[in-house]
């Protein structure tokens, strides 16, 4: 995968406020993501393989945010 380019505009301080930025954008579209397959009856096994993790980090990562959110998890 080759190295994304970044533009020579700012310095570190930037770039890492780029990354930061990013990461909490990609942290909030999983969370949407997550809870509208779960929403649409997916199990915890496929929302871990479509996210290349197991159920059991899928799981403890948004269990209770989705229980908050009055979402019917499935057991299984």
């Amino acid at each position: 995968m080759p190295t994304p380019e970044i533009p020579d505009s700012g310095g570190p301080a930037d770039r890492l406020a780029a990354v930061v930025a990013l990461r909490r954008l990609a942290d909030q579209l999983e969370d949407t993501a997550v809870e509208e397959a779960m929403r649409t009856g997916w199990s915890w096994p496929q929302v871990a393989e479509a996210l290349g993790v197991t159920r059991q980090a899928v799981h403890k990562k948004h269990a209770k945010r989705l229980i908050a959110a009055g979402v019917s998890l499935r057991r299984r």
